[in-house]
């Protein structure tokens, strides 16, 4: 039986197919343009092979926000590639264990090949929604996201869905696309806008909001890029990249 889709997470999920099989995810206009202007150290990437290191459709570099520590268990929210597993597999070690999520097949296809191919055994990929994990109550560690939950349309039920899953005390560190203020009515309406990390992008005061009434306090947004400046100085209306901690309540 064929899914049904609601208009943008079809046109979004349509669209991240399409890099999965072309093996570039560098268009302009894309998140992924950040990638030139070096979101990862470089050593970070060094032991990975160039079509895993690259292929990657983030706004920011969650591992670095993330202190993953030996033996702790990952999840990644919409993983895209891999790259991000990849990365967590190696900090977490042997004794830790990094989780996938994503809705799109042909990107968990490509992800668990990579897996394959690089001989990472600590890595999983599940196909599903960020609303509705496939991911056990109280069985993660870390949460880590990178430029993707700005893609769904109930970003509510995802922070719920990350307190659900996370163990007391534990944490997110999430790189997303945010805004100072709401973001345009016609971005909102275009379904290319939504794919290109623009038109779905939550404000500031709502990811607060949402994050603390799903469970979580010590929340942090701070603009990735923007020098001295908070996320209350950015230009209102204006999506920008940020990074996101917090911590759920114990």
């Amino acid at each position: 039986m064929t899914e049904t889709l609601d208009p943008i997470r079809q046109s979004v999920r349509d669209h991240y197919a399409t890099k999965a099989q072309s093996g570039s995810c560098c268009d302009s206009g894309d998140c992924c343009d950040d990638i030139s202007r070096g979101i990862y150290p470089q050593e970070l990437l060094a032991e990975l092979p160039a079509d895993v290191s690259e292929f990657t459709l983030g706004c920011g570099n969650p591992i670095g926000i993330a202190s993953l520590e030996k033996g702790e268990t990952v999840l990644d929210l919409g993983s895209g590639g891999g790259l991000d597993c990849f990365l967590s597999a190696k900090r977490v070690g042997e004794t830790g264990r990094v989780i996938g999520v994503d809705m799109t097949p042909e990107m968990i296809e490509r992800a668990r090949a990579s897996a394959a191919r690089l001989g990472i055994a600590n890595v999983e990929f599940r196909h599903g929604y960020l609303e509705s994990l496939p991911v056990e109550d109280a069985s993660v560690d870390v949460v880590i996201s990178n430029c993707v939950i700005n893609l769904t349309p109930d970003k509510f039920a995802v922070f719920k869905e990350m307190a659900r899953v996370l163990r007391p005390g534990k944490r997110v560190a999430i790189s997303d696309v945010v805004s100072n203020g709401p973001v345009p009515q016609s971005l909102r309406e275009n379904v290319e806008a939504w794919s290109d990390c623009l038109g779905g992008a939550l404000e500031v005061k709502e990811w607060e909001r949402g994050l603390r009434e799903a469970g979580f306090e010590n929340i942090r947004i701070e603009p990735k890029d923007a020098g001295s400046r908070t996320a209350a100085q950015m230009p209102p209306g204006a999506p920008f990249s940020a990074h996101i901690t917090a911590s759920k309540r114990t």
